[in-house]
């Protein structure tokens, strides 16, 4: 079993940055695939990346260039680095590990952290 707790997440104007953070207890952290994924009022939750262990990643389209993921396995910790921020930014980020198959579909994740706001407003 994979515990997840996302920190970092608060009201930031259009333009700012935000990092959060994704702490994971249980089984070695080396071993998982992690990811984030976002879900703003009214609407589906939406994939925004992916990060294999080795560090290459993969990201949506709608935050390439402006988001950058790392993790340390010796710190059971990923990042989310999240830099010129726009309001269709604001959301519920979650932080989730262990894909089998479609890494974009929800349903592909087994752990998801209890989610922490992002909100970009002026």
């Amino acid at each position: 079993q994979v515990h997840l707790v996302e920190s970092g997440g608060g009201l930031v104007q259009p333009g700012g940055s935000l990092r959060l953070s994704c702490v994971a207890s249980g089984p070695p952290f080396s071993n998982y695939t992690m990811g984030w994924f976002r879900q703003a009022p009214e609407k589906e939750r939406e994939w925004v990346m992916i990060t294999w262990t080795g560090g290459a990643a993969d990201y949506t389209d709608a935050v390439r260039g402006r988001f950058t993921v790392s993790r340390d396995d010796a710190k059971n910790t990923v990042w989310l680095q999240m830099n010129s921020l726009k309001p269709e930014d604001t959301a519920v980020y979650y932080c989730v590990a262990q894909a089998a198959g479609e890494y974009t579909r929800p349903r592909t994740w087994a752990y998801w952290g209890q989610g922490i706001q992002v909100t970009v407003s002026s």
